[in-house]
Formats: C-alpha cells, structure tokens, sequence
C-alpha cells in the first residue's frame, strides 16, 4: 500500500526517493555538472572538483550502474586503452533537473551580483528558464503547481 503521510519520502514507490539513491549525493551533482559542461575524463572530473579518486570512481561506478553515464573505451597514441564517461539520454536529460537547481541557486544563494552560468538556447541564444508546462505547452506559475498522491493501482 502506498503510504500518503509525510513519511512517504522513505516510500520506495517515491519517484523523488528513488531518483535521490542515483543522484542525491552532492558530489554526484556536481560530477553531472561537470559532464554538462563537456568533462568526459576522470583526471578531467577530479581535476574539475578536487574530489578523491575513490570517491569519483564510486560516484561515476553509480552514475554508469544506473544507466546515466556511459562508460567508453579510448587510448592516446603509445598508451594503455582507459575509459571516459559519457551522459547517456537518460543523463541528458538531468540537464532539466540541474537547470532548475540552479535557476533556485540563482534566484536564492548568489554570492555577488551575477551567476557563473547561463542557461541558452543553443539555436537562438536567448536565456532559458526552467517551468512547468502543461499538455498544451504554457508554462504554469508555481503557485499553481500541486502535488498529489496517485491511486495504488491493486
């Protein structure tokens, strides 16, 4: 039976719980952050975050296990054969999750007057804000925005 108390976040038929066991970790973000931004190396990721390589490697080991990245062999001339990592379709799209944090991110934690990054169009260039859209294609304001518990369907 699906639970509809405030204890539902331990409830594992939450999507939010189980998107959290694949992203919920802050390093795993940003690691994410880091393959948005073109990263593919793991010397690149660690460099990037001045994070441990065992915890990089845990971090991308989840990210690959749970279909979001996608490990790929490559070899520099004269070099023994290593792996990148690459975002898969499911990964890309994380893009909308990471895009709203950081919109939140933007709007509520700046340190100065202006963000580091910009969401773009990449046909246009115009700025970009994340929303929820209806099924007719309109952004709908937060205010009206609920959720709510589905049915169990047994």
């Amino acid at each position: 039976m699906r639970r509809t108390t405030r204890h539902a976040m331990l409830d594992s038929a939450c999507s939010i719980q189980r998107s959290l066991d694949v992203i919920g970790d802050p390093w795993t973000v940003l690691v994410l952050r880091e393959a948005f931004m073109g990263v593919t190396r793991f010397g690149d990721f660690a460099t990037a975050l001045g994070i441990s390589t065992d915890l990089l490697s845990d971090r991308l080991t989840t990210l690959v296990e749970a279909g979001v990245m996608e490990r790929r062999p490559y070899a520099e001339p004269g070099r023994r054969s290593r792996y990148d990592y690459h975002l898969t379709s499911m990964g890309e799209e994380l893009r909308l999750v990471l895009g709203a944090l950081q919109q939140w991110g933007d709007r509520h934690r700046l340190d100065d007057d202006s963000p580091s990054v910009e969401r773009r169009s990449r046909t246009t260039g115009g700025r970009l804000a994340v929303a929820f859209v209806d099924e007719s294609g309109g952004a709908v304001e937060l205010e009206d925005v609920a959720f709510v518990s589905v049915p169990d369907p047994a």
